[in-house]
């Protein structure tokens, strides 16, 4: 029987007469094991280098970040954070990777990791903001388990500060995109501007969420401390455009024979978009149609300040797009309605109506 040997890393190699072969290793940066795969050999190998990592004493931060990645923490994690975190983690264990784990709670280690992240800033602060975050979150997990005795990266603040103030799709962009940009992304435009949510939930959006009258979804984005996942419950009411859009498209399946496909929106072949499949095709579709400076992330905001303008209510707007309430009041006051001509324009069109009655 053939036993699916969890964190086994596999390196494949093309030998100077061309045949490629495969080694096997215990873990990423581990052992080599040389037996062949699925041998009762392999196994011991296997079974006996962990063992001896085991035993090992953890005395250096790369120790801390393979226990960390072998964590239910980090593989409980969507796959896509994953992700992130491994490009960043392998930064990060360049540079402390042989860090002592005693030096910790020495008080000048602080001002160290502090001086690592400015000169990381010097590129681009939200990458050294990033990777300060991801250490400081596994210094507070080995903290909680007892793997450390200090945890010098807690709370420092942020190099990066953006409020995306101008980042709104105007009506303008919108048409745009819907002039210039392959067809079969208007339906996502339209999803994101009718519902306010995330590209990463739009595009696993299944037909079983619609019902002809709402979208019901779990949101599965982080809303507290870098990569802590709490997923959010959202029903929302669809808008008569969407409405007519989706329904026009399931009509078009049946009318065809064909079943509903296991997402909403796909690809202009017809299967369901990746997310960096996604990014990349909807970054070229707004070059194409003009639309510079904006992101899909932008149209969340875009849709909180649109209800905010057609009247809608803090409470309201946060039950459409799962925000709590405190962001929805932070988006509306720092970053998306900086005196916005539209919407004084429509308060005072609110006061004209009452004095007139």
């Amino acid at each position: 029987m053939r036993v699916n040997l969890k964190g086994v890393h596999r390196v494949r190699k093309t030998l100077a007469n061309g045949r490629t072969i495969t080694y096997h290793y215990a873990w990423r940066g581990g052992p080599r094991l040389e037996a062949d795969p699925g041998s009762p050999e392999f196994h011991q190998q296997y079974v006996a280098a962990h063992d001896v990592q085991k035993q090992r004493p953890i005395e250096t931060l790369a120790a801390v970040f393979l226990a960390f990645e072998q964590s239910s923490d980090f593989t409980s994690l969507a796959a896509r954070t994953r992700k992130d975190y491994a490009k960043h983690l392998k930064h990060i264990e360049t540079e402390f990777g042989d860090f002592p784990i005693s030096a910790l709670a020495d008080r000048r280690t602080r001002g160290e990791f502090l001086a690592w992240r400015d000169r990381v800033g010097t590129a681009s602060q939200r990458t050294a903001d990033y990777r300060f975050a991801i250490l400081a979150r596994i210094l507070s997990w080995a903290l909680d388990r007892g793997l450390v005795t200090a945890n010098p990266c807690k709370r420092p603040g942020r190099l990066y500060r953006s409020t995306r103030a101008e980042f709104v799709w105007k009506d303008a962009d919108e048409t745009a995109f819907y002039e210039r940009a392959p067809e079969h992304l208007h339906l996502a435009l339209k999803l994101a501007l009718w519902t306010g949510q995330r590209q990463g939930d739009l595009i696993a959006l299944p037909w079983g969420a619609y019902d002809g009258r709402y979208i019901r979804l779990t949101q599965n984005k982080s809303r507290s401390k870098v990569g802590k996942r709490t997923p959010k419950r959202v029903v929302i009411p669809v808008g008569a455009p969407l409405r007519e859009a989706l329904d026009a498209l399931k009509a078009g399946y049946e009318t065809a024979g064909m079943p509903l496909p296991a997402t909403i929106l796909l690809t202009e072949r017809g299967h369901s978009w990746t997310s960096d499949g996604f990014r990349a095709t909807w970054r070229k579709a707004c070059a194409k149609a003009g639309v510079e400076g904006l992101t899909f992330h932008d149209l969340r905001g875009t849709v909180v300040t649109r209800l905010a303008i057609a009247g809608a209510s803090v409470p309201q707007i946060a039950t459409i797009t799962g925000h709590s309430l405190k962001d929805v009041e932070a988006i509306l006051d720092a970053h998306y309605l900086m005196r916005d001509p539209e919407m004084a324009e429509a308060a005072i069109s609110m006061l004209e109506r009452d004095r007139k009655l």
